[in-house]
């Protein structure tokens, strides 16, 4: 069985023969910047207590972490958004392996910064069977340490993507959060983490199930 990020890197290397030379370098350029800044580094990690929560998910019903926590230990995972192929590619491996995870009493709940509609639209296009959050704004991923800003000229490489960033992330197009995935017990301590620069890399679900595993 092909593994998430082995999809990921096929699809990556097919992309990059589609994607204009000067779009690819500044698409690297920031990568790298990304990467020697040090952010992934500042994000909570492993024994942090979890940062509470209460978002929208794309039924407009509010969600609070620690209702979540009450049933069991809590999956969180954070992209950027249905505009990214490789965050669809990602959420679409997890929805594969949901039956596994709430088989390990866990609850998974995705977060991005996009409106509740976006949420609603790729919820309904993937058949995802686990709630989808809006931190419009990122709050909630500022608070976990994720939060990044986009440089000036990768902006407007999105704009001219037609990602339209201004208004499927209610008025905040700048501010994305890290790819990043969070194991919660109980107690609300983060027992395992995935964060990483690099948006072409994801946590992969058997690590996920192996840390839910060890919970146990």
């Amino acid at each position: 069985m092909t593994t998430l990020n082995a999809e990921l890197r096929t699809f990556y290397e097919a992309r990059q023969q589609q994607i204009p030379a000067e779009i690819r370098e500044i698409m690297h350029r920031a990568g790298q910047e990304l990467a020697d800044s040090g952010q992934a580094d500042r994000a909570l990690t492993v024994g942090a207590q979890a940062p509470r929560f209460t978002l929208p998910s794309a039924t407009g019903q509010s969600l609070a972490l620690d209702d979540l926590l009450t049933d069991g230990p809590v999956v969180l995972t954070f992209y950027r958004g249905a505009w990214c192929p490789y965050c669809n590619l990602a959420l679409r491996s997890l929805q594969q392996h949901h039956e596994a995870i709430t088989a390990r009493g866990a609850r998974l709940v995705a977060v991005s910064p996009q409106i509740p509609d976006e949420s609603l639209t790729l919820t309904e296009k993937h058949d995802l069977a686990f709630d989808i959050l809006s931190d419009i704004g990122s709050d909630t991923a500022k608070q976990y340490g994720l939060a990044v800003d986009l440089p000036d000229d990768l902006a407007t490489v999105y704009d001219k993507l037609g990602f339209d960033l201004q208004r499927v992330n209610g008025g905040h197009p700048r501010t994305l959060p890290l790819p990043a995935t969070y194991v919660i017990n109980r107690d609300g301590v983060i027992r395992w983490a995935f964060v990483n620069t690099d948006y072409t890399t994801r946590a992969e679900p058997a690590d996920l199930l192996d840390a839910l595993a060890a919970l146990n």
